[in-house]
């Protein structure tokens, strides 16, 4: 049995452990509170953007062409899915996979190409042999993804639009932030440029 001084050793242990625990999570939680407020100032910015670059697409004369406002036909998707790269976060990277899943398997018949961001939805359906065509790791697991490497992203996706004429369409799917422990799966369009209907005007007027 452990005598008297192996218990306050473990005693001293544990206390320690304790102590670099807790400055662990005061520093976990001054980190998730500036990310959240980068996701909340930026978001007004980002949904502004989409919304002018739908009234400019809605408002273009017919006869005026353009490779990223140009509807075409309705056979080949590219599928750009952003997961996180590591897991123990929940339902995270599970509902944005499931999403991905259920999207491919609402359009049977369509040739459907991955451009992954994040390791755990490119290892996904590698081993379900779909097509990766791209890929982007390391980005979402340091914490901060720069101005820099996210242009570098969307170069891609639109130079792979517009030398690939038989691409037909671009769409993404991710975690919309709304809480600490709530987050919305998104599936969008990304090009072409989808045109502002009337029902997205009236919800714009103030």
């Amino acid at each position: 049995m452990p005598n008297l001084l192996d218990i306050r050793r473990r005693l001293r242990s544990v206390k320690n452990t304790q102590q670099i625990t807790k400055a662990m999570k005061m520093v976990s939680a001054a980190k998730l509170k500036r990310a959240q407020e980068r996701v909340v100032t930026a978001r007004p910015f980002a949904n502004k953007m989409t919304q002018v670059l739908s009234r400019l697409a809605s408002r273009t004369d017919e006869d005026f062409h353009h490779p990223l406002l140009d509807q075409r036909e309705d056979n080949k998707y590219l599928l750009v899915l952003i997961t996180a790269d590591k897991g123990l976060c929940g339902a995270f990277n599970t509902n944005l996979i499931k999403a991905a899943q259920a999207f491919i398997n609402s359009n049977p018949g369509k040739q459907i190409e991955l451009l992954a961001v994040g390791r755990k939805g490119r290892d996904f359906f590698r081993r379900r042999h779909l097509p990766v065509v791209g890929e982007y790791i390391g980005l979402t697991g340091k914490g901060r993804v720069e101005f820099g490497e996210a242009l570098q992203v969307a170069r891609d996706i639109i130079n792979r639009f517009e030398k690939d004429e038989s691409l037909d369409k671009v769409f993404v799917i991710f975690n919309e932030f709304r809480s600490v422990l709530q987050q919305r799966v998104v599936l969008a369009q990304l090009l072409p440029v989808a045109r502002e209907t009337e029902s997205d005007a009236n919800q714009s007027k103030p």
